[in-house]
């Protein structure tokens, strides 16, 4: 589930983006920026401009962030996997076209097949004073059309994606951009490239990798995992107290093979250790057969897709996603490990005080 989330929310967010420390836009044609563009390792190099807006269709009108995106953005490959309806196109024959997020395509109840509606758009002009006589003199008004629909996450699917000459002219911007989004080619160093930008740029921009622009997702994602690891682990607590028992019912069960281990010379140490590696093969042994046994789950459902999502779920999932990662194998085996550890030894000390008893006896 988690790799999931995450390649949901990285289909459109970027390696690495750049945005100013302050204000909302900055100018990208800067020596820096232009040599940038062509470096050998840029995948590429897209600028972006974006603010949010009143969207009309129709009748029905909402709020939301319209993102113009350069030539470069349409590079991603991932792309088509998010178009829920019609097509990931930004321009054509007829002119402008866009993308929109599937929350303001369900709100505003757009057609994408409808050639003859287009959709307004209203962004305020820049540097002018309300007239409240005629309010709608202070507005830029732009139409455009919806060639598609994309499904990604919430907080992407409340906007929509737009040419940057579209959104330049309803913006009133003629240079400035809000962002650079750049991507890297396959075997580049992202944190190594991040870094070298960082040094170049200064304290002026700030310069983000995928984790760092979803810090709250991957927060909360690390926040469940830990989570989900300590109430397992009380769970785990609880079972070593039946572990505890049984191995004390053993020992009491097995007081005169103790005895006679005494008698033909075994230390106390080694029956100790006897009754210690008696409790840890218990526990392994069963924490062995759970691991094989998630695994068989693993591959049924990563193969047949036993469990299904729920009716009315995200319609890129059928059923529940799942995967494997042997760092929480190697995890589990050593949390058993040392609770299996820990309650063989309270077991075992009891069967050396058996040994005092018996010995006291005789």
């Amino acid at each position: 589930l988690e790799v999931t989330i995450l390649n949901m929310f990285n289909t459109l967010t970027p390696e690495i983006a750049i945005t100013p420390t302050k204000g909302k836009t900055f100018n990208p044609n800067t020596p820096y920026f232009n040599k940038l563009k062509e470096n050998k390792d840029v995948y590429s190099f897209t600028e972006v401009l974006q603010e949010n807006a009143l969207l009309k269709y129709n009748n029905k009108q909402a709020v939301g962030m319209v993102k113009g995106v350069g030539p470069d953005f349409l590079k991603n490959k991932k792309l088509d996997s998010t178009i829920k309806e019609g097509r990931f196109v930004l321009s054509n024959r007829s002119g402008y076209s866009s993308v929109i997020g599937s929350t303001l395509q369900t709100y505003l109840a757009v057609n994408t097949v409808d050639p003859f509606t287009e959709l307004e758009i209203f962004s305020p002009k820049k540097d002018i004073k309300v007239n409240s006589l005629n309010p709608t003199e202070d507005f830029v008004t732009k139409s455009i059309r919806v060639s598609g629909v994309f499904e990604v996450q919430q907080e992407f699917d409340n906007g929509i994606i737009v040419p940057l000459d579209f959104a330049r002219e309803l913006l009133g911007e003629e240079e400035n951009v809000s962002s650079i989004e750049i991507n890297l080619k396959p075997g580049v160093d992202v944190e190594k490239f991040k870094n070298e930008i960082a040094e170049h740029t200064g304290a002026a921009y700030d310069i983000r990798n995928q984790a760092e622009q979803n810090r709250s997702v991957y927060h909360i994602l690390n926040t469940e995992k830990w989570a989900v690891y300590i109430i397992l682990t009380f769970i785990l607590i609880i079972a070593i107290f039946n572990i505890i028992g049984s191995l004390t019912m053993l020992v009491i069960d097995k007081v005169k093979d103790i005895a006679i281990l005494s008698s033909l010379g075994a230390s106390k140490k080694l029956i100790k250790r006897i009754f210690l590696f008696e409790g840890m093969m218990i526990t392994m042994s069963g924490c062995v057969l759970g691991l094989i046994i998630g695994v068989i789950f693993y591959l049924i459902q990563h193969n047949f897709g036993l469990i299904k999502m729920g009716e009315g779920s995200d319609t890129l999932l059928s059923s529940y996603p799942i995967g494997l990662k042997w760092k929480d194998f190697i995890l589990v085996f050593v949390t058993v490990g040392i609770f299996s550890f820990l309650a063989s030894a309270l077991s075992s000390n009891l069967s050396v005080k058996k040994i005092d008893q018996i010995n006291q006896t005789i």
